[in-house]
């Protein structure tokens, strides 16, 4: 049978969205036929990601619950009721074969309800400590893909399989070709390069750190290629020149990675995943501001296993350059670092979790 229905649900940040993405046309691949819907929040970015990747998508009234008191608080029950009434009217009209979360509010009215209709659910959890929607649901579903060790303490043991995060196809076959890579970016090939990422949106704090160091990484005869991010492009743009490059977004990053000779990065799970591939030494700078401080969670993962250096946003000023510079000049712990991440990759993720799903249809 070709013509299976899958539903997807994920979202509210590109760290829910992409992974689901992904998933989708990995079962279009494997299923030319399949019919596909996306279900997500309402007014999130994913009502505009998931069309730009040809998908059609569905959106629920609903939002996390604030941490501190506020008067949307209120309007959280209405919300999830509305929300679990719409996703019951969603699986009634498409009779999905089976249905897949990445995590982020949405998929919690979804799931719930379609686990409860006996409909096969799958979740995904792309970070080491798990989020709250994810967790709810564990003991619903009937398997939980991971990405880290260790993911017992959230989850029922049986249900887990270690699949590793969905990563761009386009990474995966990185085409090592320094030159070209360095004539894009317009960089000289024979001086060493340092990449820095901030997240799409942009991170304020590594932003003003790169700003505060350019003269310090001249010393090293770095040139740089700065993603700052399209909230932060206009106050940055003025650094633009020959040795450093700044953009808003970089639409090439099989390019910006092969360039590179060392990262400074955030630590969502979806830039950890895609380092690890990519295999280059890697400075974390986690944002303090995220659920759970699952960025934090994330980089420790791999400081454990000596695959990466992190340094969080309030030791900046006292220790990045010390570190930066115990990095820059030694040579076998750039390698050391390189062989350590490269051992954390796992390529398949996305063909893995498709097999799962393929396994939950199989038994009906």
């Amino acid at each position: 049978m070709d013509n299976y229905r899958f539903i997807l649900s994920g979202g509210g940040t590109g760290g829910h969205i992409y992974p689901a993405i992904a998933i989708a046309n990995e079962l279009k691949e494997r299923f030319p036929d399949a019919e596909i819907l996306f279900v997500g929040a309402k007014d999130r970015m994913e009502m505009e990601k998931v069309p730009q990747a040809g998908y059609k998508i569905e959106g629920l009234w609903i939002s996390g619950v604030q941490r501190k008191l506020t008067p949307k608080n209120l309007m959280f029950p209405f919300k999830v009721i509305s929300s679990l009434v719409r996703s019951a009217n969603i699986l009634k009209k498409f009779k999905p074969h089976a249905v897949i979360g990445t995590g982020g509010f949405a998929s919690g009215p979804l799931l719930k309800v379609a686990s409860v209709k006996g409909i096969p659910c799958l979740i995904q959890e792309q970070n080491s400590y798990a989020g709250i929607t994810n967790k709810l649901l564990a003991d619903k579903v009937k398997k939980i893909c991971v990405a880290y060790e260790g993911m017992d303490t959230f989850f029922p043991k049986e249900k887990i399989v270690k699949t590793g995060n969905p990563v761009r196809s386009d990474l995966i076959s990185l085409s090592e070709n320094r030159e070209q890579a360095m004539q894009f970016f317009n960089l000289d090939k024979n001086k060493p390069t340092l990449l820095v990422l901030g997240g799409s949106l942009g991170a304020r704090r590594i932003n003003e750190l790169i700003e505060d160091k350019l003269s310090f990484f001249k010393t090293f005869g770095l040139q740089l290629i700065w993603q700052c991010g399209k909230l932060y492009y206009e106050e940055y743009k003025k650094y633009d020149s020959e040795e450093v490059k700044v953009f808003p977004f970089v639409n090439r990053m099989d390019f910006a990675y092969t360039a590179a000779d060392m990262i400074i990065s955030r630590a969502g799970a979806g830039a950890v995943s895609e380092l690890s591939i990519v295999g280059k030494p890697v400075i974390f700078i986690p944002s303090p501001n995220v659920a759970e401080d699952h960025q934090t969670k994330n980089a420790k993962a791999l400081v454990a296993k000596n695959a990466a250096v992190m340094i969080t946003e309030r030791d900046l000023d006292t220790q990045f350059e010390e570190d930066f510079m115990d990095l820059m000049l030694t040579k076998n712990r750039q390698q050391e670092l390189s062989i350590n991440i490269k051992k954390m990759a796992l390529p398949d993720a996305t063909k893995k979790i498709v097999d799962e799903i393929e396994k939950m249809l199989n038994k009906g």
